[in-house]
């Protein structure tokens, strides 16, 4: 109400539009300049066609007061920033793009347009429009020859039913739509829109059934996620003590490998050293039966011992050479570790997981492979492949 009533307040009362570079006389009414400069023009024509010198006194067009020399025209700048300040605040109403048929100076937004005039009207000259029926009012649009028959360039009245087309009077009197069942077009309008408010619910309430079924399936997927990364640190932390018992049983068993090596090379190392020694004694007999060999002094050669004793030697030499040679790493018992290990961590994953178990599970004989035979109770008899 209070932004009509300023509305009102900012009209020229020459052009009955909203100012436009509005400027003040002398007795403190406003104009637009162009309103005020045409009125005081137009005078100025007449004077000269009149010839009459009194008819030379300028008047202001609202209150009447006179002035014998044309008044200079003062721009109002206080009320140059209201009416900007209106236009911006009225930001909605440009939406429309309709201006009134009968503001020439300045456009000013229509608010009614008449299918009869063909024209459309702001507030002050709707206020003076005629009030006769024919003068038939709708919202304001560019496009009135939409709003009147094609045929018979009348204004459409009523809605054929059997036609679903909107007729004027001649239409329904004498056109092609003469004795069909028709409505006027409010009657028609108002089926229409409940026929519309009917749907409207419908797609309401389709659409409050559609935003449950999101919010439960976005409540299922943040389950989903919480889920996902229980599991996800779950089997991050298993696959995580995995590598670490993998690696405990990894050094054990290395541990287990240079034991046993550290072990067979002191053995070997100590049997060497003995080997080295008969080696030595051998090769200092090896000598003397070499000169004994090379004398020519039969009763000497006679007198020397003989050698009958090293048979004796290389009999004991070959067994501790053979108990030597057939030792080796117990590879079993590394083996045995090793598969230990594997065996415990594996018990470690399979009791630290809940496996759901099948039950009632039967095997079809008709897709079963064919090497599988199906005993009665249905379970599964497995053959020799």
């Amino acid at each position: 109400m209070a932004s009509t009533d300023l509305r009102k307040m900012l009209d020229c009362s020459i052009c009955l539009s909203i100012y436009t570079d509005p400027v003040t006389l002398r007795c403190g009414h406003n104009f637009c300049r162009l309103c005020i400069h045409q009125v005081f023009t137009t005078r100025e024509e007449d004077e000269t066609q009149e010839e009459d010198e009194d008819f030379g006194v300028y008047s202001c067009p609202q209150c009447g007061e006179e002035y014998q020399e044309r008044p200079a025209l003062q721009r109002n700048i206080t009320l140059c920033n209201i009416v900007e300040s209106f236009r911006a605040a009225q930001p909605d109403q440009e939406e429309t793009g309709v201006f009134c048929t009968y503001c020439i100076h300045y456009p000013v937004l229509a608010v009614m347009s008449c299918l009869m005039c063909e024209a459309s009207l702001c507030d002050n000259h709707l206020r003076v429009h005629s009030k006769s029926p024919e003068h038939v009012l709708c919202d304001p649009t560019t496009s009135l020859e939409n709003r009147k028959c094609s045929v018979h360039k009348k204004i459409l009245e009523y809605y054929c039913l059997a036609d679903s087309s909107c007729i004027c009077v001649s239409c329904r009197l004498d056109g092609d739509h003469q004795g069909h069942n028709v409505e006027t077009l409010d009657e028609a309008s108002e089926k229409k829109k409940r026929t519309l408010r009917n749907d409207l619910q419908e797609l309401i309430t389709k659409t409050e059934e559609t935003e449950k079924e999101v919010q439960s399936l976005q409540e299922n997927k943040r389950k989903v996620h919480e889920k996902s990364s229980g599991v996800t640190e779950r089997v991050t932390g298993l696959f995580r003590d995995l590598r670490r018992q993998l690696d405990d049983l990894e050094k054990r068993v290395l541990r287990e490998v240079s034991r046993q090596e550290e072990q067979l090379s002191l053995a070997l190392a100590d049997f060497i050293q003995q080997l080295e020694i008969k080696k030595a004694a051998l090769s200092r007999k090896m000598c003397h039966i070499e000169e004994l060999c090379n004398m020519t002094d039969s009763l000497t050669v006679l007198q020397e011992s003989h050698t009958g004793d090293l048979c004796d030697t290389e009999e004991g030499d070959k067994e501790d050479r053979e108990g030597h040679d057939g030792r080796d790493l117990d590879v079993a018992l590394i083996s045995h570790t090793l598969h230990k290990g594997f065996s415990d961590i594996i018990a470690g994953v399979t009791g630290g997981c809940t496996i759901q178990e099948a039950t009632d599970l039967l095997l079809d004989i008709n897709t079963a492979h064919n090497n599988l035979h199906i005993s009665d109770d249905m379970n599964p008899i497995p053959q020799n492949l």
